[in-house]
């Protein structure tokens, strides 16, 4: 039975992610669907989800832009402060958000690639990122760091609290090492 409730936290924990950004790709194309045929402006069956798509596309970069302009950015800050705030919504909200702000925007933090020590007797390494570097405020002693380790072919991992002497940096760009992570190996590392 708890075998049972960890496989389905885990499923919970892989699923939620995609599928909260899958709902919101969609209902920002049949938003903008909706919008077009609203307006009868229906060209063919066609092209007609090209145009949706290009169209979705277009607003979410413009959504972009204007969440960084000077005029609205205070509002977009309004939002996602209310957002941070409010219970049980800001457990997900924070999550997402802060899991899209490691692979993408200003706060990458997938940015610090490593080779982990896991067995020294048999040698055994594994590749993984430095998401934290000071780990006082979890009380975890000093001469640690936090290592993110992505599983291949999936969009989970695990994090793992590492000694320091069993750290070593990878002179490698990033996306190369979560390229060769994520395709388990099978990808070539490019010059």
């Amino acid at each position: 039975m708890k075998k049972i409730v960890l496989y389905f936290i885990q499923g919970v924990i892989i699923t939620v992610p995609v599928a909260i950004t899958a709902f919101v790709l969609y209902k920002i194309v049949s938003l903008v669907g909706s919008f077009f045929s609203h307006f009868g402006l229906i060209v063919n069956p066609v092209i007609d989800p090209f145009i949706v798509m290009g169209s979705a596309l277009v607003l979410i970069f413009l959504m972009g832009l204007l969440g960084s302009s000077i005029i609205l950015r205070p509002l977009f800050s309004i939002l996602d402060h209310a957002l941070e705030h409010t219970p049980v919504v800001k457990t997900i909200y924070s999550s997402i958000k802060d899991f899209l702000s490691a692979f993408v925007g200003s706060k990458k933090r997938f940015n610090k690639p490593v080779l982990i020590t896991i067995n020294k007797e048999n040698n055994i390494q594994q590749l993984g990122f430095i998401t934290q570097e000071d780990l006082s405020e979890l009380k975890i002693s000093k001469g640690t760091m936090a290592v993110y380790i992505p599983l291949s072919y999936s969009f989970s991992g695990n994090l793992l609290i590492v000694p320091v002497d069993h750290i070593t940096l990878v002179d490698a760009s990033s996306a190369e090492v979560m390229k060769f992570i994520i395709s388990g190996g099978v990808t070539d590392i490019d010059e």
